[in-house]
């Protein structure tokens, strides 16, 4: 691994993992030996990130150079708090570990009073059971959606009726008990939601609708809201 890669990791293992954060943790976590280690926490000193601790205590990021100082007001922190919150309660494994990973970037690169703020915030989430089963295909639509590509799947309608369709697949949607798929669907030849838990055998097709997803996306979701309300 390159040595600016390794610094790199290095840097977003110390905002992510719980300190103080021991030399053997850090180093078995960048794959390097602790000779290593302890140069890269040098070089870091070096570069301008302040970093607590030392060998045998354990090693705390407090200000880290590769991200500037952010100046979010105790509202504005509040409303980050709870909305990453939301996102690790949603049931999505990696927009789980994803929020983890912004939270401790944006913690990092706040000052020491806001980052506690932040950490401990006064707005918290409670969920006893995840909200959405979203096990499945997600990682590949989500993949799909980036990509603009469509993709082939089988879908159980409600009435257990099995159906292969080709979709261009635009975002997902995230309701109280649901993790849904809007999408173009080719067999309908229309706009449909579907419900994730519903999706079989999804396979990529190699074939592109870019640049369309933003603009459907938009004609999807004006439908949506022009429709009544229950």
């Amino acid at each position: 691994m390159a040595r600016p890669d390794r610094l790199f990791r290095l840097l977003h293992a110390m905002r992510v993992m719980p300190a103080p954060i021991t030399a053997a943790r850090l180093a078995e976590e960048t794959e390097v030996s602790l000779r290593s280690l302890y140069r890269d926490i040098d070089s870091l000193r070096a570069a301008g990130a302040r970093i607590e601790g030392e060998r045998g205590y354990g090693y705390r990021l407090v200000e880290d150079y590769a991200l500037p100082p952010q100046t979010f007001d105790r509202t504005e922190i509040e409303a980050l708090a709870l909305g990453l919150a939301q996102v690790r309660g949603m049931g999505d494994p990696a927009l789980a570990k994803a929020a983890n990973s912004a939270l401790a970037k944006v913690a990092a690169s706040l000052p020491d009073d806001r980052e506690q703020q932040l950490v401990h915030a006064i707005s918290q989430i409670y969920r006893p059971d995840s909200r959405i089963v979203a096990d499945g295909p997600v990682a590949l639509i989500r993949e799909a959606c980036w990509q603009e590509e469509a993709i082939e799947i089988g879908y159980t309608d409600k009435d257990g009726q099995v159906s292969e369709r080709t979709i261009l697949p635009l975002c997902f949607m995230y309701t109280d008990r649901k993790l849904l798929a809007l999408a173009w669907c080719g067999l309908r030849n229309a706009y449909r939601m579907f419900d994730i838990t519903r999706i079989s055998r999804p396979m990529r097709t190699g074939q592109s609708f870019r640049p369309r997803r933003v603009v459907m996306l938009r004609e999807y979701l004006a439908e949506l809201n022009a429709r009544p309300r229950s």
